[in-house]
């Protein structure tokens, strides 16, 4: 299993920035993939974006030119650069793996909140 750690959330201006940081523990080296998902109010969790072990991205269409993923492998860290945030990107944000043999996330942090006030 592998436990996820998510920092860097909370309030800023429509148009601000926020850097959300993703720390893994446990059985680190089961991970093929990490991604960034939001989960607003009333709404189904969704991909923000994902980073394979090799360097492949993946985003939402409705972030991509705004937000990038990033990692530091050597400290099993995943970063998610928030630019020109939007009230509608408000949503608790979580960190999940993507395991070898799973074929799906299936382990999750906690979530940490972004506030965009319009």
């Amino acid at each position: 299993q592998v436990q996820l750690d998510e920092s860097g959330g909370g309030l800023v201006p429509a148009g601000g920035s926020l850097r959300l940081s993703c720390t893994a523990s446990g059985r680190t080296f089961t991970i093929y993939s990490m991604g960034w998902f939001r989960q607003a109010p009333g709404a189904e969790r969704e991909l923000v974006a994902s980073i394979t072990i090799n360097d492949a991205t993946t985003y939402g269409d409705y972030v991509k030119g705004r937000f990038t993923i990033s990692r530091d492998s050597a400290k099993n860290e995943v970063y998610l650069q928030m630019n020109n945030l939007k009230a509608e990107d408000t949503a608790s944000y979580y960190c999940g793996a993507f395991t070898y043999g799973s074929g799906q996330y299936n382990d999750w942090g906690q979530g940490t909140q972004v506030t965009v006030a319009s």
